[in-house]
């Protein structure tokens, strides 16, 4: 039996990935990457960080240079490639913005099921770089648990449906294409349908902007949807469905590719850290900061915790290319590793610094908000913990 999530019926989610290297496949893409990175990326950081400024330009970037296509198949003019290249993307991109590679995160984590089940047309869209998607599961009314929305799909005039929902935040909000969209379903039993709803669709509205501690340019708002009309041909899957594709496609997405952006901003403070300390110097005494045994003790501490996360990020990846028995466990456990050591990281990469890691334009007390937002991102890190001893003690996830 392939691995994967028990559900509330007894029967396992099923997924499993095709082993893809990025370096291997497209190195141009690479080469394209390092560009927008070191040209757009990172001289806006400090920016979109300090206004809360949705990174529109990088995008836009990415879409020009076929990134944003990269999990659409080829027959709809993407790359084709897989998790594992989507997840070295938004690594590198994290190190340099976690705003913009959370926003990339919840794009591929779209267009994975869009690519499924979505429309030719919109598929083309993504893989032209014209089209930017994201998931909206998340609600006010069943807050982490975002796999049972209580939003509702009701018959409207013809072939036309009716959505209304109070969504208690969406990354992109009000930024993009298309939503994801999840509800209760139509007509038929089950959690939830989900759906392709327009981002300009009338009767959605953003009642506040986001402006949290980090990730600041995520345009994490609420959403609320007041008679949304869209065509019962926009329904993604079955009626009735959304849990399994929530949980067979957007979960082991999410998972990994969040835990990602936080490795990338884990190893961008490793670095930013161990280089201030070699280079800061007590004049006086001829020595750098490095000198000091209980500053390598904590620069070893970063560098441990943040090679451990790779080494788990990396050993999910191949279990789900495998199809190994542990991979539901694994997709479980990288973000619930990656958040908690992102935080720990991150706090002692402030410890190490000092005064100067307080100052906006160094970048380390950027990296530490936005470390902060992985425990609470759903499936929360103490929802995880439950599952993981769930999953450990051979118990169905959701009963």
């Amino acid at each position: 039996m392939r691995p994967g999530l028990l559900s509330r019926r007894g029967h396992r989610l099923g997924f499993r990935l095709r082993r893809t290297s990025p370096s291997q496949e497209k190195p141009e893409m690479i080469d394209a990457l390092a560009r927008i990175i070191s040209e757009v990326i990172e001289p806006q950081a400090l920016v979109t960080d300090l206004h809360g400024t949705f990174p529109r330009a990088a995008m836009e970037a990415l879409g020009r240079e076929g990134i944003l296509g990269l999990l659409s198949a080829k027959g709809v003019g993407g790359s084709g490639q897989g998790l594992r290249a989507a997840s070295w993307v938004v690594e590198q991109i994290g190190a340099a913005c976690g705003s913009t590679g959370m926003v990339l995160c919840m794009h591929y984590c779209a267009t994975a099921i869009i690519e499924q089940h979505g429309p030719w047309a919109v598929r083309q869209e993504i893989a032209a770089g014209r089209h930017i998607t994201t998931l909206a599961f998340s609600e006010a009314g069943s807050r982490s648990h975002f796999w049972a929305p209580v939003s509702t799909a009701a018959p409207a005039d013809g072939d036309t449906v009716r959505l209304d929902a109070d969504k208690s935040w969406a990354t992109s909000a009000g930024q993009v294409d298309s939503y994801v969209w999840s509800s209760k379903p139509l007509a038929a039993s089950g959690l939830s349908t989900l759906w392709l709803v327009p981002g300009k669709a009338p009767g959605l509205s953003y009642p506040r902007a986001f402006d949290g501690l980090g990730l600041r340019g995520n345009a994490s708002s609420p959403i609320e949807a007041r008679n949304v009309l869209i065509p019962r041909s926009a329904m993604l899957g079955p009626d009735g469905g959304g849990f399994e594709l929530m949980m067979g496609i957007a979960l082991s997405h999410f998972q990994v590719l969040s835990a990602s952006c936080y490795l990338g901003i884990m190893e961008a403070a490793t670095k930013k850290a161990s280089a201030h300390v070699a280079a800061t110097r007590f004049d006086h005494l001829g020595q750098s900061l490095a000198s000091l045994a209980t500053i390598r003790a904590y620069l070893a501490r970063m560098r441990l915790k943040t090679d451990m996360v790779r080494g788990l990020l990396r050993d999910t990846l191949d279990s789900l290319e495998e199809g190994r028995e542990d991979a539901q466990l694994r997709v479980l456990e990288v973000k619930a590793a990656a958040g908690e050591m992102a935080t720990e990281v991150t706090e002692l990469a402030m410890r190490v610094c000092g005064g100067a890691a307080f100052r906006k334009e160094v970048g380390l007390e950027r990296y530490f908000r936005d470390a902060r937002a992985a425990t609470v991102m759903s499936p929360t890190t103490d929802l995880l913990y439950d599952f993981i001893g769930k999953a450990a003690a051979g118990m169905p996830l959701f009963e």
